[in-house]
């Protein structure tokens, strides 16, 4: 049982602390594979960064993992395979994708987190999976933090995999 994080619908979650938002990242980092793509989009604060840490411990990354906002890239070496993290918060323009060294990496040897990259999904492609990480503002209690919602919306075979593959993961973790 995963304590602060409900499955709320197909692909969809709440998580009612960072924990347990790490908790979900990591389910998630044990079911990604070399080529993986996923878009984390998100306010400030939302929680992407705290997600992409469970991923990467789902991964095997020994380290601190933080985002890599100034340097664009950050290379995490997994158990299995490196995760490739790119922040592109920075960027307003395609051209700069391939500066940041997005394109060498790109469906190559290890999964692709991408925070910020929603303003790039022409570019990204439809084999993809966006990952949605929404502050619950409107639910907090004084003095604490609110609850997220962590959503998937998949674009193509392997992302639709990808979601079920977590359903099923967080199903038989309760």
């Amino acid at each position: 049982m995963i304590a602060g994080l409900e499955r709320t619908g197909r692909g969809a979650y709440r998580s009612e602390s960072p924990e347990a938002t790490y908790e979900l990242g990591q389910l998630l980092g044990g079911i990604l594979a070399p080529g993986d793509t996923l878009v984390l989009t998100g306010d400030l604060g939302a929680g992407k960064t705290q997600l992409t840490k469970g991923v990467a411990a789902g991964m095997g990354v020994d380290g601190p993992v933080t985002s890599p906002t100034f340097n664009i890239q950050a290379i995490h070496e997994g158990s299995d395979m490196p995760l490739y993290h790119f922040d592109l918060y920075r960027l307003d323009d395609p051209g700069q994708l391939g500066d940041a060294g997005l394109w060498d990496v790109l469906g190559g040897d290890g999964p692709c987190l991408i925070e910020w990259g929603e303003q790039f999904a022409d570019e990204l492609g439809d084999k993809r999976l966006d990952v949605f990480v929404t502050r619950l503002d409107d639910e907090v209690a004084a003095g604490t933090e609110p609850p997220r919602e962590v959503r998937l919306e998949p674009h193509g075979a392997r992302a639709t995999s990808i979601a079920i593959a977590l359903d099923r993961a967080f199903e038989m973790r309760r």
